[in-house]
């Protein structure tokens, strides 16, 4: 399992790699309905790196890690899709609650598995 500093290092740069590239293609991605929603899809995933070295900073810092981290890395992925389209936004938002969603659900099931090996034991 990767450490928190290796983790944030990867996730920043997974982020500055796909909001350069996403500034890059914004002409593209804006030029039709399909590529639209695909660009707030890439946004999403802007919104999940970050999410993910936000938390990994916040736990080498020592600081509890809540709901400031969402909405921080919600707003950051808004802007960005902000800079491709206005439709973006929307899908950006979207997008961003399922994989929200998904990662509570296995962040669920991990620390369900750790403390039951911690009981174990």
């Amino acid at each position: 399992m990767a450490g928190s500093g290796s983790s944030m290092l990867y996730s920043f740069l997974l982020f500055t790699v796909i909001l350069s590239l996403q500034e890059m293609y914004r002409g593209k991605l804006a030029s039709s309905e399909l590529f639209t929603i695909l660009g707030g899809f890439i946004s999403s995933l802007l919104f999940l790196v970050l999410l993910t070295f936000i938390g990994n900073f916040q736990e080498a810092s020592g600081v509890k890690t809540g709901w400031g981290a969402v909405i921080l890395a919600e707003a950051v992925a808004l802007i960005a899709a902000s800079t491709v389209h206005r439709v973006c936004i929307t899908t950006c938002f979207l997008f961003s609650a399922g994989l929200l969603y998904e990662v509570n659900k296995i962040s669920a099931v991990t620390i369900s598995k750790i403390e039951s090996k911690a009981k174990r034991h």
